[in-house]
């Protein structure tokens, strides 16, 4: 029985091996083996199509002189009058300042000695400029020129001949009148979310929509108002 003992559990040790020993019996495709425990895996590389099969391939159909956003602004500048290229022209803020007669303006409208009457004058501006270089925004603007010129101070610029009236206004009445403002516009968007509006034809929700410009107005003109409280007090 000895024998047949041994030789059991030899034949066992075996089998044991060889279960757990890999496979070389793979399957090919393509003439490379390709383990069948691994048949599908994931792709993950990024594409210009997002993946779609009816999507174009951007490297097929665009020469490569403006291929990529980078590529295509380089070329348009070597065909295209920089100053009448949209890619690459600056919004041109002291023209356009000039052209709206905005000094003028601020001066008719007394802005400047409100703003002294509110307590903010160049000694105070001189003193806000380490905070500002301490919380890094002089830091932030310096970075990020181009966004401000061409996004930014169109906003400003613009409007700014129908604004500078509002403004005169409120800055004459105190930090009370931005804080009213920024609470209408704050009721405004609750109004509109509470009621259900929705914008005509698009189907979308008014209140969720115009939030993304009132709630940010509304906290600019409600920081407005608490820093001029706070140079009231000085």
């Amino acid at each position: 029985m000895a024998p047949l003992a041994k030789a059991l559990v030899l034949l066992g040790s075996a089998s044991t091996a060889v279960a757990f020993a890999p496979s070389t019996n793979y399957a090919k495709v393509g003439g490379a083996p390709v383990n069948p425990l691994r048949t599908s895996v994931a792709d993950v590389s990024v594409k210009e199509s997002f993946g779609f099969d009816f999507a174009e391939d951007q490297a097929e159909n665009t020469p490569d002189v403006i291929l990529g956003e980078a590529r295509y602004k380089q070329w348009v500048g070597t065909v295209v009058d920089p100053e009448n290229s949209f890619l690459n022209r600056q919004y041109n803020v002291v023209r356009r300042v000039r052209e709206l007669d905005l000094i003028g303006l601020t001066a008719e409208y007394g802005i400047l000695s409100k703003l002294e009457k509110n307590g903010l004058d160049l000694a105070t501006l001189e003193s806000l400029l380490p905070q500002a270089e301490k919380l890094g925004l002089l830091s932030l603007v310096a970075n990020n020129q181009q966004l401000l010129i061409n996004l930014v101070a169109p906003l400003l610029v613009e409007p700014a001949p129908l604004l500078l009236p509002a403004v005169a206004g409120a800055l004459e009445a105190g930090p009370g009148a931005f804080y009213l403002a920024a609470a209408t516009l704050l009721g405004l968007d609750a109004a509109l979310i509470v009621n259900n509006v929705e914008i005509p034809f698009v189907g979308l929700s008014a209140g969720v929509t115009l939030g993304l410009l009132l709630v940010p107005l509304s906290v600019v003109l409600g920081g407005v108002g608490t820093f001029l409280s706070s140079t009231n007090k000085k």
